[in-house]
């Protein structure tokens, strides 16, 4: 992805949460993979805009990239570690400890006596677990719903592999032990914290364990039903328009939805039905409505108050 999520999305540093939003939804309905097979520079394009906005619409992220404590890709930068860092980290013995200033000089003898230092090799030697280590792990809609497998580089330049599990969703949290900062002598590795956030995509909806989308369809398919092509996560389907459909109308396609926690069973999809007017009324249509209009007036807005 780039390194400046700013120039992937092509705003400015300052642009509102709005602009943010808006920059990356004219990306994704331009150069989304689904809208454009085959087409890898649009994909790549695609990829560093939806890295670049998840990284940014959150409030909380967007400031530590911009005070520098993370990097492009959401991964921790490297810090400098102090001596009170490593105090206070987990599995420390003195970690919390309320010490009375006259007794720093025996802690910190026993420290030394582990060491080597100040009594040899006859002291107690002193281990510590190493630091966990948190990342943030951009991936599709399609490999959250479904399950996948991801690199993720670490700040010492090693490559893990990250799996996710089918159904995951923005904001859970991956461990993967004694992936994590190595331990002091022979304290063991800390873990590798993944938290996930998914992309959003440019059709599907997720709600819970059910998908929704919205499908247009012509005036004289919502008068008249029929046979209307339609988008699932599984590929494209059939679907059946009622005639007489109205702007709203939902239909339910059982078991196309996300594959539930612990089970074999699967939500389902969801497709609300508008109706998408053509680009032009030409004077055949317009003479025929008014034809219409005439011996078949109705008001659908009856009953509702003026």
């Amino acid at each position: 992805m780039s390194d400046d999520p700013y120039a992937a999305l092509g705003v400015a540093k300052d642009a509102s949460d709005a602009e943010i939003k808006k920059a990356y939804r004219r990306i994704a309905k331009e150069c989304h993979p689904d809208l454009k097979p085959g087409d890898a520079e649009a994909e790549a394009k695609f990829k560093a805009a939806a890295a670049a906005y998840d990284l940014l619409k959150d409030p909380e992220t967007r400031k530590r990239y911009d005070n520098g404590e993370i990097d492009a890709s959401g991964q921790e930068r490297p810090q400098q570690q102090y001596y009170r860092d490593y105090a206070e980290a987990a599995g420390n013995p003195y970690r919390g400890q309320a010490t009375d200033p006259d007794d720093m000089s025996d802690i910190f003898a026993e420290f030394m006596r582990g060491r080597g230092g100040f009594g040899g090799q006859g002291g107690r030697e002193f281990h510590a677990p190493g630091h966990n280590l948190n990342f943030t792990l951009q991936i599709s809609f399609l490999d959250a719903v479904f399950g996948a497998s991801q690199k993720l580089t670490l700040p010492d330049g090693d490559r893990i592999e990250v799996k996710i599990p089918a159904g995951i969703t923005s904001g859970q949290t991956i461990r993967l032990r004694g992936k994590g900062a190595a331990g002091y002598r022979e304290g063991p590795r800390g873990d590798a914290l993944v938290t996930v956030s998914v992309a959003d995509h440019p059709v599907f909806d997720r709600q819970g364990n059910d998908i929704h989308i919205t499908l247009p369809i012509t005036i004289d398919e919502a008068v008249l039903g029929g046979k209307v092509a339609a988008p699932t996560i599984d590929g494209g389907v059939n679907v059946t328009v009622p005639a007489g459909t109205s702007s709203g109308r939902t239909l339910r396609l059982r078991g196309k939805g996300v594959k539930k926690r612990g089970s074999a069973e699967r939500g389902d999809q969801l497709i609300e039905l508008t109706i998408s007017m053509p680009d032009q009324i030409d004077d055949e249509l317009r003479q025929f409505m008014d034809s219409w209009r005439e011996t078949h007036r109705y008001d659908p807005r009856k009953g509702m108050p003026s």
